[in-house]
């Protein structure tokens, strides 16, 4: 996300009671049985709104939905960040029927900054939450009372400036937590833009080990170890991560802020043990950063920089990823899904890449992405390196006055039916993609 934008958003966020957002204007027909939204959709594929907020913050139910887990019977768990601030954050029971009213009943209050979500290895709900990630009973009759602390001491803004404090996390096969830990600042500069450390960033290099992916060792029994390794560093914020079904994890990166909404390019990196993915001394697939130049503390065109294995749009904000299994859309079957939440022109959108026997987004001779023209249409421009072009669910999701907001796409989650549930937190919606009949 630029970072101009994003200190705006944060301050209106800070000015809750006066925020007021576009709203979406249901069309006429429906999608799949529930209202439909003025999205423009792929071929074959409509959205309907689930949840849609009042137009003033302090007025929403849910303020600001980030990832959501499919409960047996159709029902949802929904993380809600609740601002970004301490103790606004909650967890959220959500009812949805087609031509009903949803239903959202509070489970857990007063988190601080939730985000992550997930059903671990013993079959319990798992939130992480700023600093740390715990488990609960969903359906005891006080959820907050079963809470149990599962993994703590994770760097939180509290007692420092972090710039990226949610908890993401992932299963791995053997049942290790893999956490993210975002780096605490956008370029590990000082304010006077000099390097912080020396010879290296005291960020990502030092005793906190920030700027990466934690992976605590699964003990059996719903005990993780309490100390951890980095199975990888140099990582800005991780918050997608996914594990393909042949053991491939892959990591979407949110990039360092230039102004340059052309630069630089996200990153899907391909994890592995030990690797230095380049934060904060290199971009894109050799670059250095200019604010490290000097500093010579990784050459970026060697092997000691794990370069990405795919490019991503810039500053398209990758937040979410999943493989897709479900039965309504065949022609997914397999593919990685991929939520880019960013709000420059080449963010808002839903996307799903065909892969390989490993789970990777197939490359594609002279690739480009595709970016709002600011006409109510689309253009595209070349990658810079190795890419993917993928099938673009939502190809026009751009701000239209009195018909919608721009999309702000975060998690996303296959039902049993196989529709894709999404969220939004910007505008504090729920969607449904479906296929695309009355």
């Amino acid at each position: 996300m630029n970072c101009l934008r994003a200190l705006a958003f944060l301050s209106l966020l800070l000015a809750a009671p006066a925020m007021a957002a576009e709203r979406y204007a249901p069309e006429k027909t429906t999608c799949d049985g529930w209202p439909r939204a003025p999205i423009g959709m792929a071929p074959g594929f409509c959205a309907g709104l689930v949840v849609v907020p009042p137009a003033a913050f302090a007025s929403r139910q849910v303020r600001l939905p980030r990832l959501m887990l499919p409960l047996p019977g159709g029902d949802w768990l929904v993380t809600d960040l609740g601002g970004w601030n301490i103790r606004r954050g909650a967890v959220w029971r959500l009812h949805a029927e087609k031509g009903q009213a949803a239903r959202l009943t509070p489970l857990l209050a007063w988190l601080n900054m939730p985000h992550g979500l997930a059903r671990g290895p013993d079959g319990k709900t798992y939130v992480g939450e700023m600093s740390r990630i715990f488990r609960f009973d969903h359906e005891a009759a006080d959820p907050a009372k079963t809470i149990q602390t599962v993994v703590d001491g994770l760097p939180d803004n509290r007692l420092h400036e972090n710039r990226h404090p949610l908890s993401y996390f992932i299963f791995d096969g053997d049942g290790a937590l893999l956490v993210n830990v975002g780096a605490l600042s956008d370029q590990c500069v000082a304010k006077d833009g000099k390097p912080k450390g020396e010879t290296t960033c005291t960020e990502s290099e030092g005793a906190e080990k920030t700027a990466g992916v934690r992976r605590y060792t699964y003990r059996g029994n719903g005990i993780w170890a309490k100390d951890f390794t980095m199975l990888a560093r140099g990582l800005r914020n991780s918050l997608a991560l996914v594990r393909h079904a042949s053991g491939t994890l892959l990591q979407a990166e949110n990039s360092i802020d230039f102004r340059n909404p052309d630069s630089p390019f996200e990153e899907l990196n391909l994890l592995r043990s030990g690797a230095h993915y380049g934060w904060p001394y290199c971009y894109d697939m050799d670059k250095p950063a200019p604010a490290w130049a000097g500093a010579k503390a990784m050459d970026c065109r060697s092997s000691a920089h794990e370069k990405p294995v795919r490019l991503l749009p810039p500053h398209a904000s990758p937040l979410g990823m999943a493989y897709y299994q479900g039965a309504m859309f065949p022609e997914l079957a397999g593919r990685l899904l991929m939520s880019w939440h960013g709000y420059e022109a080449a963010g808002a959108r839903l996307v799903a890449f065909d892969v390989d026997t490993k789970g990777i987004p197939l490359p594609a001779p002279r690739a480009r992405y595709a970016f709002y023209d600011g006409r109510g249409g689309s253009g595209s421009k070349p990658y810079p390196g190795p890419a993917a072009e993928p099938l673009t669910i939502t190809p026009l999701w751009d701000e239209r006055k009195a018909l919608r907001p721009m999309g702000t796409p975060v998690g996303m989650a296959v039902a049993a039916d196989g529709a894709i549930w999404m969220t939004e937190d910007k505008n504090a919606t729920i969607l449904r993609v479906a296929r695309d009949r009355p």
